[in-house]
């Protein structure tokens, strides 16, 4: 296992550059390496050179050396010139935070498109660090003309953006077939009639957790098919790849649930910019549903980030429900209406409705009315409060109403118990009677038959 040495700097820009270090460290060992160390200097400004001081620069290499530090890691993107400069004077390899990012991607992507994405990122993040990587090869060799009056190094590193960027250019190609087989999946989807929820957040709050908790209570194979399950795990960006699940809960409208990547500060730009398609899930949701891990004492943060992500991506204008998981985990003092409850008897109390993030309202099926729930996914509790809530932020397009259906249409009786919440059956003489929660399109459709 490698060791490394974590670099930081506090430019006193109102971010907390501690935290970040220690997400930074969680970082890397996501992606299977040991923090030997963690330093930082504060700065008025950053290096243009070397991002820190170059008195700095000396102490982290005496540092790494000390550590037996095997990578040396900035919590910062640096540019190719700092990454250059650095590399002679520490002769350590040097990580920015950005390229562990794309390193632990490239471990976790497992579908095709994933794999796309990620390697079409890590492309675009090496093309302008490619100067210098050739550092042991000679220099230019003449006067400017033709590559041939070039030196080893400089004809090496064109013949190396060539290469790169006659790959990217394959990628992209690949990655827009791909795109256009994603959207007409997405286009089946819409055309199944069926809402369209998206989980987003902050990584590692509990996303596939979410999932496979409402898989196993309301999953359309009623848990049994455990493939359809996500991985989850408590780690950084434990899945990439987007899945989208059926979920059909008694009494409820069924929906398309999709779990999408999770964010995280400073996520690079490419990363974004490669994961636009997969990210079209959240953008073109009927309603998104933020995960927030409560248990962390920075979920503000979390939630900002996240927000800023949704806005880059277009899609700040989705409704959206805020899910306070891991609830179980706090103090009770720190659950709104909760103070002075027992820990012990925390269970019990959970879930608490939040309305505009202040009135509070304790969870009950009818007349729940807000805009997030403190639940906590992994146990199960507060599911079916969710549920309601969900339907709720949906009813919009629904229209409670009675149809008297001739026995002849059996196929509009057959369409209405598989898409719509049916109350109550009756077989009169003239008909099937159903009272139903139908769609307000579905309703148009069958009118000639409502019961006004």
């Amino acid at each position: 296992m490698e060791r490394v040495l974590l670099v930081g700097a506090n430019l006193n820009d109102g971010e907390d550059y501690l935290t970040s270090l220690e997400e930074l460290g969680a970082l890397a060992e996501a992606c299977d390496m040991e923090v030997a160390g963690v330093t930082s200097q504060t700065l008025d400004a950053v290096h243009k050179a070397f991002y820190i001081g170059t008195g700095k620069v000396d102490e982290v290499r005496q540092m790494a050396q000390d550590l037996g530090a095997d990578v040396i890691i900035f919590d910062n993107s640096l540019s190719p010139m700092q990454m250059r400069n650095l590399q002679e004077r520490l002769e350590k390899p040097i990580l920015d935070r950005s390229a562990l990012i794309l390193d632990i991607f490239a471990r976790r992507a497992r579908s095709r498109e994933a794999k796309l994405q990620v390697e079409v990122a890590r492309l675009q993040y090496m093309l302008p660090r490619l100067v210098g990587l050739h550092a042991a090869l000679s220099r230019q060799g003449g006067a400017s003309g033709s590559m041939s009056s070039r030196g080893a190094g400089e004809t090496k590193l064109e013949l190396d953006r060539r290469v790169l960027e006659k790959r990217l250019a394959e990628l992209r190609r690949e990655l827009k077939e791909v795109g256009n087989e994603r959207e007409t999946q997405r286009k089946r989807r819409v055309k199944s009639g069926l809402p369209r929820v998206a989980l987003v957040g902050y990584t590692n709050a509990g996303k596939s957790t979410l999932l496979n908790a409402m898989l196993d209570l309301y999953g359309a194979d009623e848990g049994e098919d455990t493939e359809k399950h996500v991985l989850e795990k408590d780690m950084l960006f434990a899945t990439l790849d987007t899945t989208v699940r059926k979920i059909m809960p008694p009494d409820h409208h069924a929906f398309l649930l999709s779990d999408t990547v999770g964010f995280i500060h400073k996520l690079p730009h490419n990363l974004v910019e490669a994961f636009q398609s997969t990210l079209e899930e959240a953008k073109e949701a009927d309603l998104l549903i933020q995960v927030v891990d409560y248990s962390d004492e920075h979920y503000k943060e979390q939630i900002a980030v996240t927000n800023q992500t949704l806005k880059k991506l277009q899609a700040d204008g989705v409704p959206m429900l805020y899910i306070y998981n891991k609830s179980d985990l706090v103090s009770t003092d720190a659950l709104p209406g909760l103070s002075g409850v027992p820990a012990e008897e925390l269970t019990a109390h959970l879930p608490v409705m939040t309305k505009a993030h202040g009135e509070l309202a304790v969870g009950a099926c009818e007349g729940i009315s807000g805009e997030g729930i403190y639940l906590s996914a992994k146990k199960r509790i507060g599911m079916e409060e969710l549920v309601c809530l969900i339907e709720e932020k949906l009813s919009g397009g629904y229209k409670e109403c009675t149809f008297l259906i001739p026995y002849a249409d059996g196929r509009a009786v057959s369409y209405l118990n598989e898409n719509a919440v049916v109350f109550e059956t009756e077989y009169a003489e003239e008909g099937v009677r159903m009272r139903v929660n139908c769609k307000k399109e579905d309703y148009g459709y069958y009118r000639k038959y409502a019961q006004e």
